[in-house]
């Protein structure tokens, strides 16, 4: 093993370039985190020398390998719409055997599309938007809870709740000594004791908004995601998948921070209304998907 060129070893060279980790998070391979635990396992390499650091800085991924396999200059920045069905896994692979979303993308993209990683996690029972990349940098600052991108939910609950006590939950909550940051919650329409719930919010611990909305309460009986930052779950019909502009991506990658890279070709894109919504009972607090209607990255059409 021999040692990383080191970004701040004294008389090195002016720096140009970008960290390994970074770099190979942008080529697809894995998310930051992965990247920097394959290098901690002596995975990665540069010209035949294991890579001690993911501070090795480099201008491009010339003569690097993951596990021994050459690694291909990153393409440009990919991001596709999926309408997860509820009864999967969002994993590549079960150890209980349980179909995963790898299982209904197979059928899903199309011909070509290269290695995509989800952006956060639906747990099994909960269906709609899950975003999809290649980019493993756009992946890690959307699923950042300091990048402040909502995520809106639609929930169907049984019981007893008022708007009043919904409202509650802009200050956070916090349940079995885990804080929970503010949520919007709405009121959409309510039938005797079962009621549609909207709620927005801005980070994605495990199981979230089932807990929050358990803990007041209510049984969940069904629970979708509509929308996660500008992209809007839409008219997508549940197990496909559609591709998001490549100029709404990178859009989307500079209000993130991101540097700028080529778009690359725009393609024709469609998006309605997924279900029914009530007129909210209050003014939106936090930031909100546009509504059906109106301005909004678009996705391509589900691929046939």
């Amino acid at each position: 093993m021999t040692d990383s060129p080191s970004p701040d070893a004294p008389g090195s060279a002016a720096r140009t370039g970008d960290r390994i980790a970074k770099l190979l998070a942008r080529a697809g391979i894995a998310s930051r985190r992965e990247i920097e635990r394959m290098i901690a396992e002596g995975r990665v390499k540069l010209d035949g020398a294991v890579v001690t650091t993911p501070a090795t800085v480099l201008p491009g991924l010339r003569g690097v390998t993951v596990d021994d396999q050459p690694v291909a200059a990153p393409e440009a920045t990919r991001l596709f719409l999926f309408h997860k069905p509820d009864g999967l896994i969002t994993a590549e692979r079960d150890p209980a055997g349980r179909p995963t979303i790898y299982t209904a993308l197979r059928n899903a993209l199309p011909p070509g599309t290269p290695r995509l990683m989800p952006v956060g996690r639906l747990d099994l029972n909960t269906e709609g938007l899950l975003l999809l990349t290649n980019d493993g940098e756009l992946k890690r600052a959307l699923e950042l809870p300091a990048s402040g991108v909502p995520r809106t939910y639609r929930a169907r609950t049984f019981g007893e709740i008022s708007q009043a006590r919904l409202e509650e939950l802009i200050e956070g909550i916090e349940i079995d000594g885990i804080r929970y940051g503010k949520i919007d919650a709405n009121m959409e329409r309510r039938t005797g004791r079962n009621q549609w719930i909207e709620l927005t919010l801005t980070e994605g611990k495990n199981r979230e908004v089932r807990r929050v909305l358990e803990h007041l309460g209510l049984q969940v009986s069904r629970l979708l995601r509509i929308a996660y930052g500008p992209f809007i779950l839409g008219d997508l019909p549940r197990g496909a998948a559609g591709e998001i502009a490549p100029v709404e991506v990178e859009k989307f990658r500079r209000t993130l921070g991101l540097a700028a890279q080529d778009p690359g070709t725009v393609r024709r894109t469609g998006r309605v209304d997924p279900a029914p919504k009530a007129e909210p009972e209050r003014r939106r607090r936090l930031g909100r998907p546009a509504r059906p209607g109106a301005s909004s990255p678009r996705a391509a059409r589900p691929a046939a």
